[in-house]
């Protein structure tokens, strides 16, 4: 059983004072490196948060600097494939153009053969005919 006597007090001080001396020593550093690490962490945690927004930030902005570069190279290609289709256009007409004049010359210069022959034929069909009659008849006309 439980005897009450002059220890019981004493027991009493002396747990009173143990603990004031441990919350002097061990709680009260403790307490306070919990707290420091707490703050600590909120701390990280909000910057964390900013680089987070940052970061999204960033992306969005590369996203749309990519977008119109996208945009921008597509209308220059644009641009550059009817500058090509035009001078090839041109560069087409230009060689039908030529080809057509050298096909004129060409043409011109074949009928003057044609017609130079032509009438040379014509000078020689009286030789041909002489000479043909006189082959068939078989004397000289």
């Amino acid at each position: 059983m439980i005897e009450i006597d002059i220890t019981m007090p004493i027991q009493i001080i002396n747990i009173i004072i143990l603990m004031m001396i441990m919350n002097a020593v061990l709680y009260k550093p403790v307490r306070t490196a919990l707290l420091e690490r707490e703050k600590r962490i909120a701390s990280l945690h909000d910057d964390v948060e900013t680089f987070d927004k940052n970061a999204a930030q960033r992306l969005e902005e590369f996203d749309q600097k990519i977008k119109e570069a996208r945009v921008k190279a597509k209308a220059e290609m644009e641009t550059v494939r009817g500058a090509a289709q035009s001078t090839a256009a041109e560069s087409l007409a230009q060689v039908r153009q030529e080809s057509d004049a050298s096909k004129g010359e060409q043409l011109g210069q074949i009928q003057q053969q044609f017609t130079g022959a032509q009438q040379e034929l014509k000078g020689q069909v009286e030789g041909f005919a002489n000479e043909m009659a006189a082959k068939v008849l078989g004397r000289a006309l």
